[in-house]
């Protein structure tokens, strides 16, 4: 069993680590592998670095325990970087069990919804909590882009934060601007008190919170998508996340958002964004628009489910099960044997998907 301590003048450093989550060799999907490998299932296994007790002379610009101008290597725009493709769920339910089920099963990612959820601020910390207990990278996403809801969350400690409705370069860099200190930008700070830092106990984190988190700007109407090339330019956009439902519903296809015109404004939009030569893509896989498809055209974060949505089909699917089968029992007079081959059927297809 691995022991952490902290002890003499090395206790800043040591916590840092800890505050930072510096968990290494969790297990990413077992059940979906956009990067080329087959999957198999594994037990998660949790890896914590021993600390070691240093004194400030002792960090160097190389240690690893020094602030750093570039991203740790288990943040998300480091992995960006090294070019992985990315997959997440969205959390709309706000159930901290949910998204510790979600960090577990390993998704590469969490996105708590702020925008279409129930929940706020401090529903979202406990989801952070939950989510952070698994070693899950989570995204706030907001329910406006304004500087009030960008500082609320970023007090949080989300690696990535997520602007809705970014119609313009102006608009873009106003909402890069809400998650910069001055003169840099106008975020409030309360950085020696907030869970960003560790509630000041991380001393780096001045230093390193512009490369650690991962901005990102959604692109979700038709205005939206004439300017995503200027969008993704605008500096400290990190990702341009594509909205297919509010496009679709900008462009009067809100019942069909898999119309021929629909996909062709999507593509404009990808086109724009990969064409920038600065943001990454990320999206959400679709019925018609399924994952493979999505990183086949270039996205690097691909977002393929809801839970409430999981949860939902789940549900009815269970219950459609049984009621079929009664149905079956009272029309049929099956024997035992048969019954119980077609209850295997439908778990083998239950499960399965």
């Amino acid at each position: 069993m691995t022991t952490l301590t902290c002890s003499g003048s090395g206790t800043a450093a040591t916590v840092t680590k800890l505050a930072q989550n510096k968990i290494s060799s969790f297990p990413r999907s077992p059940l979906f592998n956009l990067n080329g490998n087959k999957s198999k299932i594994v037990s998660p296994k949790l890896k914590l670095t021993p600390s070691v007790s240093r004194s400030p002379s002792d960090l160097s610009p190389g240690d690893p325990l020094s602030p750093s101008p570039s991203p740790s290597p288990e943040s998300l725009k480091y992995r960006l970087q090294s070019n992985e493709t990315l997959y997440g769920l969205f959390l709309l339910s706000f159930s901290p069990t949910l998204a510790e089920i979600s960090g577990l099963a390993g998704y590469d990612f969490v996105v708590v919804d702020m925008e279409h959820g129930p929940g706020g601020i401090s529903d979202a910390l406990a989801c952070l909590h939950a989510l952070a207990a698994t070693g899950t990278p989570a995204i706030l996403r907001l329910p406006e882009s304004c500087p009030t809801w960008a500082k609320k969350a970023l007090d949080l400690g989300p690696q990535g934060v997520m602007f809705p409705m970014i119609d313009s370069p102006e608009s873009a860099k106003e909402a890069v601007s809400y998650c910069r200190f001055p003169p840099s930008g106008v975020r409030g700070s309360a950085h020696t008190v907030v869970r960003a830092s560790g509630y000041g106990i991380d001393e780096g984190y001045l230093s390193n919170y512009e490369e650690e988190l991962l901005i990102m700007c959604q692109v979700e109407s038709e205005e939206g998508v004439k300017r995503a090339e200027d969008i993704a330019a605008v500096d400290g956009v990190d990702c341009v996340q594509m909205g297919p439902l509010d496009l679709s519903a900008s462009m009067g296809y809100l019942w069909d958002p898999g119309h021929r015109k629909v996909r062709e404004m999507m593509r404009v939009a990808e086109k724009g964004v990969l064409g920038g030569g600065k943001a990454y893509l990320a999206g959400f896989a679709m019925p018609h628009d399924g994952p493979l498809e999505l990183k086949s055209r270039g996205y690097h974060m691909v977002s393929g489910a809801v839970d409430v949505g999981l949860f939902r089909s789940a549900a009815v699917e269970d219950v459609a099960r049984f009621k079929m089968n009664l149905t079956d029992d009272a029309d049929d007079d099956d024997d035992d044997d048969a019954w119980r081959e077609r209850i295997k059927d439908a778990d083998d297809k239950y499960w399965s998907e």
